[in-house]
Protein backbone atom coordinates (compact mmCIF):
# COMPACT_ATOMS: atom_id res chain seq x y z
CA UNK A 1 0.00 0.00 0.00
CA UNK A 2 2.82 2.38 0.88
CA UNK A 3 4.24 1.92 -2.13
CA UNK A 4 1.96 2.98 -4.11
CA UNK A 5 1.00 6.23 -2.28
CA UNK A 6 5.18 7.35 -2.53
CA UNK A 7 7.71 7.18 -0.14
CA UNK A 8 8.14 11.21 0.25
CA UNK A 9 4.61 12.06 0.55
CA UNK A 10 4.08 9.64 3.57
CA UNK A 11 7.96 11.10 4.65
CA UNK A 12 6.12 14.30 5.17
CA UNK A 13 3.00 13.32 6.50
CA UNK A 14 4.34 11.69 9.58
CA UNK A 15 6.92 13.94 10.26
CA UNK A 16 4.05 16.15 10.89
CA UNK A 17 2.53 14.25 13.39
CA UNK A 18 5.33 13.13 14.66
CA UNK A 19 7.19 16.51 15.12
CA UNK A 20 5.05 19.40 14.23
CA UNK A 21 2.54 17.51 17.19
CA UNK A 22 5.58 16.81 19.62
CA UNK A 23 6.75 20.44 19.28
CA UNK A 24 3.18 21.74 20.39
CA UNK A 25 3.82 21.36 24.19
CA UNK A 26 7.66 23.78 23.64
CA UNK A 27 5.22 26.32 21.90
CA UNK A 28 2.86 26.44 24.25
CA UNK A 29 5.64 27.01 26.63
CA UNK A 30 7.15 29.49 24.49
CA UNK A 31 3.81 30.92 24.02
CA UNK A 32 3.03 31.19 27.61
CA UNK A 33 6.08 33.81 28.03
CA UNK A 34 4.27 36.68 26.89
CA UNK A 35 0.86 35.40 26.21
CA UNK A 36 -1.80 34.44 29.05
CA UNK A 37 -2.85 31.02 28.86
CA UNK A 38 -6.75 31.37 27.97
CA UNK A 39 -6.19 33.82 25.53
CA UNK A 40 -2.86 31.85 23.68
CA UNK A 41 -5.20 28.14 23.58
CA UNK A 42 -8.16 30.72 22.29
CA UNK A 43 -6.72 32.49 19.87
CA UNK A 44 -4.85 29.22 18.83
CA UNK A 45 -8.01 27.21 18.15
CA UNK A 46 -10.22 30.08 16.50
CA UNK A 47 -7.68 30.64 13.89
CA UNK A 48 -6.48 26.99 13.12
CA UNK A 49 -10.48 26.32 13.10
CA UNK A 50 -11.49 29.00 10.78
CA UNK A 51 -8.79 28.20 8.12
CA UNK A 52 -9.77 24.13 8.79
CA UNK A 53 -13.19 25.08 8.24
CA UNK A 54 -12.64 27.28 5.14
CA UNK A 55 -10.20 24.29 3.46
CA UNK A 56 -13.49 21.92 3.78
CA UNK A 57 -15.86 23.99 2.48
CA UNK A 58 -13.56 25.16 -0.69
CA UNK A 59 -13.65 21.34 -1.68
CA UNK A 60 -17.48 21.03 -0.57
CA UNK A 61 -19.56 23.95 0.13
CA UNK A 62 -21.68 22.59 2.98
CA UNK A 63 -24.07 24.43 5.18
CA UNK A 64 -23.98 22.47 8.61
CA UNK A 65 -27.11 21.99 10.62
CA UNK A 66 -28.05 22.60 14.02
CA UNK A 67 -27.73 19.84 15.33
CA UNK A 68 -24.48 19.17 13.77
CA UNK A 69 -22.93 22.35 15.88
CA UNK A 70 -24.70 21.03 18.82
CA UNK A 71 -22.56 17.99 18.64
CA UNK A 72 -19.15 19.94 17.71
CA UNK A 73 -19.70 22.38 20.48
CA UNK A 74 -20.20 19.86 23.32
CA UNK A 75 -17.11 17.81 22.00
CA UNK A 76 -15.10 20.81 21.44
CA UNK A 77 -15.73 22.23 24.80
CA UNK A 78 -14.54 19.20 25.76
CA UNK A 79 -11.61 18.75 23.93
CA UNK A 80 -10.50 22.51 24.05
CA UNK A 81 -11.66 24.23 26.92
CA UNK A 82 -11.28 20.57 28.59
CA UNK A 83 -8.25 19.42 27.55
CA UNK A 84 -6.03 22.40 26.03
CA UNK A 85 -7.11 25.28 28.33
CA UNK A 86 -6.51 23.24 31.64
CA UNK A 87 -2.80 22.17 29.13
CA UNK A 88 -1.86 25.62 28.85
CA UNK A 89 -2.39 26.45 32.64
CA UNK A 90 -0.94 23.87 34.22
CA UNK A 91 2.01 24.16 31.51
CA UNK A 92 3.09 27.13 33.70
CA UNK A 93 3.98 25.00 36.59
CA UNK A 94 5.04 21.72 34.92
CA UNK A 95 7.64 21.19 32.53
CA UNK A 96 6.58 20.78 28.98
CA UNK A 97 7.95 16.88 28.24
CA UNK A 98 6.45 16.10 31.73
CA UNK A 99 3.22 17.37 30.65
CA UNK A 100 3.43 15.48 27.27
CA UNK A 101 3.87 12.54 29.09
CA UNK A 102 0.97 12.62 31.34
CA UNK A 103 -1.33 13.56 28.53
CA UNK A 104 -0.06 10.14 26.77
CA UNK A 105 -2.54 8.44 29.12
CA UNK A 106 -5.50 9.51 27.23
CA UNK A 107 -5.96 6.04 25.38
CA UNK A 108 -6.18 4.71 29.09
CA UNK A 109 -9.42 7.42 29.89
CA UNK A 110 -10.93 6.29 26.27
CA UNK A 111 -11.02 3.02 27.83
CA UNK A 112 -11.87 3.30 31.05
CA UNK A 113 -14.62 5.74 29.65
CA UNK A 114 -15.70 3.07 27.41
CA UNK A 115 -16.10 1.02 29.91
CA UNK A 116 -17.73 3.02 32.33
CA UNK A 117 -20.89 3.63 29.66
CA UNK A 118 -21.15 -0.17 29.14
CA UNK A 119 -18.77 -1.28 26.20
CA UNK A 120 -17.71 -4.16 28.42
CA UNK A 121 -15.38 -5.11 25.04
CA UNK A 122 -13.00 -3.17 26.70
CA UNK A 123 -12.43 -5.54 29.66
CA UNK A 124 -9.86 -7.33 27.96
CA UNK A 125 -8.14 -4.52 27.70
CA UNK A 126 -7.53 -3.52 31.17
CA UNK A 127 -4.38 -5.18 31.85
CA UNK A 128 -2.95 -2.77 29.20
CA UNK A 129 -3.58 -0.26 31.91
CA UNK A 130 -1.44 -1.35 34.76
CA UNK A 131 1.87 -0.56 33.39
CA UNK A 132 0.71 3.30 32.46
CA UNK A 133 -1.24 3.92 35.72
CA UNK A 134 1.54 2.64 37.79
CA UNK A 135 4.42 5.33 35.81
CA UNK A 136 1.94 7.67 36.20
CA UNK A 137 1.92 6.94 39.69
CA UNK A 138 5.93 7.25 39.96
CA UNK A 139 5.71 10.58 38.36
CA UNK A 140 3.38 11.94 40.25
CA UNK A 141 5.21 10.48 43.54
CA UNK A 142 8.58 12.01 42.22
CA UNK A 143 7.28 15.12 41.02
CA UNK A 144 5.99 16.02 43.67
CA UNK A 145 8.27 14.71 46.74
CA UNK A 146 11.16 16.76 44.94
CA UNK A 147 12.36 18.79 47.74
CA UNK A 148 13.06 22.43 46.95
CA UNK A 149 11.79 21.81 42.92
CA UNK A 150 8.47 19.54 44.03
CA UNK A 151 5.20 20.49 41.59
CA UNK A 152 1.88 21.07 43.16
CA UNK A 153 0.00 17.93 43.07
CA UNK A 154 -2.79 20.11 42.07
CA UNK A 155 -1.00 20.48 38.65
CA UNK A 156 -0.29 16.77 38.06
CA UNK A 157 -4.41 16.15 38.94
CA UNK A 158 -5.17 18.84 36.69
CA UNK A 159 -3.03 17.00 33.72
CA UNK A 160 -4.60 13.77 34.30
CA UNK A 161 -8.36 15.56 34.41
CA UNK A 162 -7.43 17.42 31.52
CA UNK A 163 -7.03 14.01 29.87
CA UNK A 164 -9.95 12.29 30.79
CA UNK A 165 -11.71 15.68 29.50
CA UNK A 166 -10.60 14.97 26.22
CA UNK A 167 -11.05 11.26 26.42
CA UNK A 168 -15.26 12.37 26.57
CA UNK A 169 -15.02 14.58 23.94
CA UNK A 170 -13.43 11.74 21.86
CA UNK A 171 -16.03 9.65 23.04
CA UNK A 172 -19.09 11.84 22.54
CA UNK A 173 -17.82 12.84 19.13
CA UNK A 174 -17.31 9.20 18.16
CA UNK A 175 -21.01 8.35 19.27
CA UNK A 176 -23.14 11.94 18.23
CA UNK A 177 -20.92 12.88 15.54
CA UNK A 178 -19.65 10.63 13.48
CA UNK A 179 -21.65 11.39 10.29
CA UNK A 180 -20.06 14.87 9.89
CA UNK A 181 -16.99 14.82 7.14
CA UNK A 182 -13.69 14.85 9.61
CA UNK A 183 -12.19 17.89 8.03
CA UNK A 184 -15.37 19.91 8.97
CA UNK A 185 -15.94 18.46 12.46
CA UNK A 186 -12.17 19.22 13.13
CA UNK A 187 -12.57 22.77 12.27
CA UNK A 188 -16.10 23.23 14.28
CA UNK A 189 -14.64 21.93 17.37
CA UNK A 190 -11.85 24.10 17.33
CA UNK A 191 -13.98 27.16 16.24
CA UNK A 192 -16.47 26.76 19.58
CA UNK A 193 -13.93 25.58 21.70
CA UNK A 194 -11.87 28.82 21.12
CA UNK A 195 -14.82 31.06 21.07
CA UNK A 196 -15.52 29.77 25.10
CA UNK A 197 -11.46 29.85 25.40
CA UNK A 198 -11.19 33.28 24.52
CA UNK A 199 -14.80 34.20 26.78
CA UNK A 200 -12.76 32.73 29.90
CA UNK A 201 -9.70 34.54 28.84
CA UNK A 202 -11.81 37.89 29.32
CA UNK A 203 -13.98 37.01 32.39
CA UNK A 204 -10.48 35.87 33.58
CA UNK A 205 -9.13 39.38 33.70
CA UNK A 206 -6.73 37.94 30.66
CA UNK A 207 -7.21 40.79 28.42
CA UNK A 208 -7.54 43.50 31.66
CA UNK A 209 -3.81 42.39 31.72
CA UNK A 210 -2.67 41.66 28.95
CA UNK A 211 -0.94 44.67 26.34
CA UNK A 212 -0.18 43.62 22.67
CA UNK A 213 3.15 45.54 22.88
CA UNK A 214 4.48 43.38 24.85
CA UNK A 215 3.98 40.17 23.01
CA UNK A 216 7.57 38.82 22.09
CA UNK A 217 8.40 37.38 18.71
CA UNK A 218 9.10 34.37 20.14
CA UNK A 219 5.36 33.93 21.37
CA UNK A 220 4.25 35.26 18.64
CA UNK A 221 5.87 32.70 15.86
CA UNK A 222 4.76 30.40 19.21
CA UNK A 223 0.97 31.01 18.57
CA UNK A 224 1.17 30.72 14.60
CA UNK A 225 2.96 27.63 15.10
CA UNK A 226 0.25 26.04 17.22
CA UNK A 227 -2.57 27.33 14.94
CA UNK A 228 -1.18 26.73 11.51
CA UNK A 229 1.30 23.91 11.88
CA UNK A 230 -0.05 22.11 14.92
CA UNK A 231 -3.75 22.67 13.87
CA UNK A 232 -3.74 23.16 10.03
CA UNK A 233 -1.17 20.87 8.53
CA UNK A 234 -0.89 18.69 11.69
CA UNK A 235 -4.34 17.76 11.33
CA UNK A 236 -4.47 17.76 7.32
CA UNK A 237 -1.61 15.50 7.58
CA UNK A 238 -3.31 12.89 10.12
CA UNK A 239 -6.56 12.76 8.04
CA UNK A 240 -4.37 12.46 5.04
CA UNK A 241 -2.74 9.30 6.50
CA UNK A 242 -5.65 7.97 7.87
CA UNK A 243 -7.37 7.41 4.50
CA UNK A 244 -3.99 5.63 3.43
CA UNK A 245 -2.16 3.82 5.90
CA UNK A 246 -3.58 0.95 8.36
CA UNK A 247 -4.76 2.71 12.01
CA UNK A 248 -2.24 0.98 14.14
CA UNK A 249 0.63 2.47 12.20
CA UNK A 250 -1.04 6.28 11.93
CA UNK A 251 -1.39 5.75 16.10
CA UNK A 252 2.21 5.13 16.77
CA UNK A 253 2.22 9.15 17.45
CA UNK A 254 0.85 8.84 20.30
CA UNK A 255 4.01 7.49 21.79
CA UNK A 256 6.41 9.45 19.35
CA UNK A 257 5.17 12.81 20.48
CA UNK A 258 6.03 12.49 23.99
CA UNK A 259 9.38 11.71 23.18
CA UNK A 260 10.06 14.62 20.84
CA UNK A 261 7.82 17.23 23.73
CA UNK A 262 10.92 15.89 25.90
CA UNK A 263 13.82 16.17 23.66
CA UNK A 264 13.04 19.71 23.17
CA UNK A 265 11.71 20.55 26.59
CA UNK A 266 15.24 19.56 27.96
CA UNK A 267 17.51 20.61 24.66
CA UNK A 268 15.72 23.82 24.27
CA UNK A 269 13.98 24.99 27.40
CA UNK A 270 16.69 23.16 29.51
CA UNK A 271 14.00 20.76 31.48
CA UNK A 272 15.20 18.59 33.67
CA UNK A 273 13.32 15.18 34.15
CA UNK A 274 14.34 12.58 36.63
CA UNK A 275 15.55 9.31 36.16
CA UNK A 276 12.33 8.31 38.31
CA UNK A 277 10.18 10.12 36.03
CA UNK A 278 11.52 8.74 32.66
CA UNK A 279 11.03 5.01 34.39
CA UNK A 280 7.44 5.91 34.28
CA UNK A 281 7.46 7.80 31.20
CA UNK A 282 8.30 4.30 29.74
CA UNK A 283 5.73 2.81 31.52
CA UNK A 284 3.11 4.93 30.13
CA UNK A 285 4.54 4.39 26.38
CA UNK A 286 4.59 0.77 26.87
CA UNK A 287 1.14 0.39 27.77
CA UNK A 288 -0.10 2.46 25.03
CA UNK A 289 1.81 0.03 22.76
CA UNK A 290 0.05 -2.88 24.65
CA UNK A 291 -3.44 -1.02 24.29
CA UNK A 292 -2.91 -0.20 20.19
CA UNK A 293 -1.80 -4.29 19.57
CA UNK A 294 -4.69 -5.26 22.16
CA UNK A 295 -7.45 -2.92 20.34
CA UNK A 296 -6.21 -3.87 16.42
CA UNK A 297 -5.68 -8.01 16.96
CA UNK A 298 -8.29 -9.39 14.23
CA UNK A 299 -11.07 -6.84 14.99
CA UNK A 300 -13.49 -6.18 11.94
CA UNK A 301 -12.75 -3.21 10.05
CA UNK A 302 -16.59 -1.57 10.18
CA UNK A 303 -17.76 1.52 8.21
CA UNK A 304 -18.84 5.13 9.87
CA UNK A 305 -22.15 6.76 8.91
CA UNK A 306 -19.13 9.40 7.46
CA UNK A 307 -17.01 6.35 5.08
CA UNK A 308 -14.42 6.45 7.52
CA UNK A 309 -13.44 3.07 9.46
CA UNK A 310 -14.85 2.84 12.86
CA UNK A 311 -11.10 2.12 14.06
CA UNK A 312 -9.83 5.33 12.27
CA UNK A 313 -12.32 7.54 13.67
CA UNK A 314 -10.98 6.10 17.35
CA UNK A 315 -7.51 7.26 16.49
CA UNK A 316 -8.72 10.61 17.18
CA UNK A 317 -8.45 10.13 20.93
CA UNK A 318 -5.30 11.62 21.21
CA UNK A 319 -5.13 14.10 18.61
CA UNK A 320 -2.49 17.37 18.92
CA UNK A 321 -2.04 19.58 21.36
Amino acid sequence: MSGKIGRERLVVAFAAIYFLWGGTYLAIALGLQSIPPFLLVGSRSVLGGLVLFALSQLDRLTVRSWQDWRHAAVSGLLLFVGCHGALAYAQRFVPSGLSAIILATIPFWIVLVDLAIGDRQQLKRLIGLLPGFFGVALIAWNETSNGENSLPISMIVLLLASALAWALGTVYAQRRAACIPPRDLAGMQLICGGAVLLMLSGLSGEWANFAPQQVTVVSLASLIYLALLGSVIGNTAYLWLLDRIPAPIVATYTFVNPVVAVILGVVILGEHIALRSLVGAALVISSVVVLLCIANVNQPTEKSPAGRDVGQTALRNADEV
